[in-house]
């Protein structure tokens, strides 16, 4: 099994989920933006980060309609102030969850984890600081 993998997308370049989920055992790469499909096949989940949140829908569709993009976890990180009906619009097109950017880490990582379990192929091993494995 690989070890799990995450990629954090955030436009102003700034991750402050990036440290604690590396910490957690999880392989995070952050960049400014998505790049190409191929290189989102090889994470098991996708994080974006918003300002706005307007173009969520219109993003969550594309990536799905991305080839071998599959059934990966799409999880959106959205303003406090955003509005619960531009959360659940963002839900609806394609997006897992729409999480409060202001959300703890473990929260995050539940998350992942929840999404990722019914699925076997994407099955993954978390590595602890120590190097003690974790089936996740």
């Amino acid at each position: 099994m690989a070890q799990c993998s995450i990629l954090y997308v955030s436009p102003r370049g700034e991750g402050t989920h990036v440290c604690a989920l590396k910490t957690l055992g999880f392989h995070v790469d952050q960049k400014e933006d998505l790049g190409p499909p191929e290189v989102l096949s090889g994470y098991h989940a996708v994080i974006v980060r918003t300002e706005t949140g307007r173009d969520l829908p219109m993003l969550a569709a594309r990536l799905r309609a991305k080839r071998h993009f599959g059934r990966r976890v799409l999880l959106a990180l959205v303003p406090q102030v955003m509005a619960d009906r531009d959360k659940r619009e963002a839900v609806h097109s394609g997006f897992d969850d729409a999480l409060p950017d202001t959300c703890a880490v473990r929260d995050l990582a539940a998350a992942i984890l929840r999404r990722l379990r019914p699925y076997p192929e994407f099955r993954c091993i978390l590595r602890a600081p120590g190097g003690r494995r974790k089936a996740a």
